[in-house]
């Protein structure tokens, strides 16, 4: 037991397993599930489950909740939107909340230019839409995503994602006209190539990609996550991403900025794509955007925006008032609490942890991030750099049992990410960070004995 977290029961307790036996019956396996405790409540940084054991969250809803579980601004927005309506599709009868929240985005968003928002429900229906208006503007079908990326698991988004278990085995056929193009993972380069060396290497890999897989002059969109998320918080060089954009320019393809994992203060900045100076055509956004209620949207130069006609895009629930309500608090909270620059202090912290971890244990290696999006990957050993999927499974559970929520990530499944609140406290951190060693401590130290 903690200061913050407090495990009185095994987990999953007795509610919680009674519970788990209810949703084996009517809930697919294909929903999977992290931790398998059944949450009653959670504030802030902190979540306690059905039987009263109480966990500190380093997932964050799968980094949906930047501002903190229940912060009393989102809950106060909500409660004065139910009071006067719940919904009328802004399709339908509009309101005001969809116009602010487009203004305030569109100010917040890169570049200095007209631009319009259409917002709508989850992070894949966002990505679906900038396919749709990016082909609809350049008159192309071609678009590029990128090896290790994730974005989504509807038909196009799934196509577009690289993991091929669990989000596309068994799935097919998948869309066509979806080209991979080569992304940079610094940490396994070929040996002897310096990180410099191996920017350059993919930049040239890029190049060459469209010359051997696809011809430019046929693609829409580039799509690119500035810093991967499922793909296993993959940071590129900057210079690549530079020069993608600058070829995307050459050719008159749209750069899409997949912001959905990374916006909204995550990296210390309110999108990701500001860190290298590239100014996107479009930029999808979602998760933290409304703080765990479902909206997502599209920003973009007003003319590809204008693009499609009325009624060509959009949908029933899409901008619903209660996902603007809540945005705008988000916006709120993060201008008045500094979140950006609360960020920088979680990463820094975290990636000091990180380097103390990999100082005292030879299977963690890789450590990487950007602002307080923060990963390490697990090994047999710094050496051979071999994945171990199966000790990051065994680290999750550890933390659980000792009241932590921790997520993995990664083409191997073998990265552990941090999703963290940016509202934790200092001392929620430093205790969520002791339990990541005690829990390796637990898995990785028998293993080396063995």
């Amino acid at each position: 037991m903690g200061k913050y977290t407090n495990i009185k029961t095994s987990i999953p307790g007795p509610v919680s397993s009674n519970l788990l036996e209810r949703r084996k019956k009517v809930v697919p396996q294909g929903i999977s599930y992290g931790c398998s405790a059944f949450v009653n409540k959670a504030q802030g940084a902190l979540a306690e489950d059905v039987d009263g054991n109480t966990f500190i969250d380093f997932a964050g809803a799968i980094g949906t909740i930047n501002v903190g579980h229940s912060h009393p601004k989102v809950v106060k927005a909500l409660k004065e939107q139910v009071e006067n309506f719940i919904h009328t599709g802004f399709n339908v009868m509009m309101y005001e909340s969809y116009i602010e929240l487009a203004e305030k985005l569109t100010q917040l968003t890169p570049g200095e230019f007209p631009k319009q928002a259409a917002f709508f429900n989850s992070g894949a229906e966002a990505v679906e839409n900038a396919v749709k208006i990016a082909r609809k503007y350049t008159n192309r079908q071609g678009i590029v995503s990128f090896r290790h990326g994730f974005h989504g698991r509807t038909l196009m988004t799934m196509t577009m994602t690289s993991k091929v278990k669990p989000y596309k085995f068994g799935f097919g056929p998948f869309a066509p006209e979806v080209y991979k193009a080569p992304y940079p993972y610094a940490y396994r380069r070929p040996e002897g190539m310096t990180e410099e060396q191996y920017s350059q290497y993919m930049i040239q890999e890029f190049e060459h990609f469209l010359i051997a897989d696809v011809a430019p002059e046929t693609i829409a969109a580039v799509v690119m996550e500035p810093v991967q998320g499922e793909g296993g918080f993959i940071v590129p060089e900057k210079a690549f991403v530079q020069r993608v954009s600058e070829l995307c320019k050459q050719y008159g393809i749209l750069f899409v900025a997949d912001e959905i994992q990374t916006g909204f203060g995550r990296t210390g900045k309110y999108f990701a794509i500001e860190h290298f100076d590239v100014v996107p055509d479009l930029v999808t956004v979602s998760k933290s955007m409304g703080a765990g209620v479902p909206i997502s949207g599209v920003i973009g130069r007003a003319e590809i925006m204008s693009a499609a006609q009325p009624g060509e895009i959009g949908g029933t629930y899409a901008g619903s008032p209660l996902g603007c309500k809540a945005a705008l608090a988000v916006l709120d909270i993060m201008e008045s609490e500094n979140l950006n620059q609360r960020a920088e202090i979680i990463g820094q912290k975290v990636m000091e942890k990180f380097r103390t971890l990999s100082n005292k244990f030879d299977q963690v290696d890789g450590i990487r991030g950007l602002g307080a999006m923060c990963a390490l990957e697990i090994v047999k050993d710094k050496t051979s750099k071999t994945p171990d999927k199966e000790a990051v499974g065994r680290i999750v559970k550890e933390a659980e049992k000792r009241g932590l929520l921790l997520l993995s990530a990664g083409i191997f499944g073998n990265v552990i990410r941090i999703l963290v609140p940016l509202t934790i406290t200092d001392d929620q951190l430093e205790e969520g960070l002791a339990i990541i060693e005690e829990s390796m401590e637990a898995v990785l130290i028998p293993q080396l004995i063995k």
